[in-house]
C-alpha cells in the first residue's frame, strides 16, 4: 500500500521546476499546475483497472454464458475515453506527445525555448483555445438537453462530455505552464550548443 500511496501522491515538497537545460527555476503557478496534472494523470491511469474488469466480465458473459450485456462495450468506450482525455495533460507535462525534434535537438537551450514559444503561440494556443471553448459549449449543450446515448442501454453522456471539456482545459493550462517555463528559459543567459 505504501508503494501505491507514493505513486499516487507525488512529492509535494518540490519547489522547483526544471527547464530544458536542467537548471532549477522556481515558479509557484507552474508548480501548482504541474502538481495538479501529475495527480490527475496518475489517478486517471488507474481507470485501466475497472476497464479491464468490464472487458473480462463481458467476455465471460458472452462466451461462457452466452448472455452478452447491453452495456459492456459502451462502458469500456467511456472509461477509455476518460482515461485518454484526462491523460493528455499528464503526457504534456512529461513531454510524451509525439514530436519531430531532429532540428530542435541540435539547437542550444535558449533557441529551443524560443522555437517552443513561437510554436505554442502560433499553432497550439489558437488550436487548443478553440478546442477548450468548444468542448465546454458541447458539454453545456449536452447538459441543457440531458443528452443520452441513442442505444438500447441509453446512458447519459453529459458527464462524459463534461470530462472531455475538463481534459482539454487541463491540457490548455499545462501548455500555459510550459510557455512560462520556456519564457523563463529564454530570459536566462545564452548557452552553448548541446549535441
Amino acid at each position: 500500500m505504501n508503494i501505491v500511496n507514493s505513486w499516487l501522491m507525488p512529492d509535494t515538497n518540490k519547489k522547483f521546476i526544471f527547464t530544458l537545460s536542467g537548471e532549477k527555476m522556481s515558479h509557484p503557478l507552474c508548480h501548482k499546475i504541474n502538481h495538479l496534472n501529475e495527480k490527475i494523470g496518475r489517478l486517471s491511469a488507474l481507470l485501466i483497472l475497472p476497464m479491464v474488469g468490464v472487458v473480462v466480465y463481458e467476455v465471460v458473459m458472452r462466451y461462457v454464458f452466452t448472455a452478452p450485456t447491453s452495456w459492456g462495450f459502451e462502458t469500456t468506450t467511456f472509461i477509455y475515453g476518460i482515461h485518454y482525455i484526462l491523460g493528455m495533460s499528464y503526457t504534456q507535462l512529461h513531454n510524451g506527445h509525439v514530436s519531430i525534434d531532429i532540428f530542435e535537438s541540435r539547437l542550444p537551450t535558449r533557441k529551443r525555448s524560443i522555437l517552443s514559444v513561437i510554436t505554442n503561440l502560433l499553432i497550439f494556443f489558437p488550436t487548443f483555445t478553440c478546442m477548450t471553448i468548444f468542448s465546454w459549449v458541447y458539454a453545456l449543450d449536452s447538459w441543457k438537453n440531458w443528452e443520452h446515448q441513442s442505444t438500447s442501454w441509453g446512458p447519459p453522456i453529459y458527464p462524459f462530455k463534461t470530462l472531455m471539456a475538463v481534459g482539454f482545459t487541463l491540457l490548455f493550462i499545462q501548455m500555459f505552464a510550459k510557455l512560462l517555463q520556456d519564457l523563463s528559459s529564454i530570459s536566462n543567459k545564452p548557452e552553448e550548443v548541446t549535441s
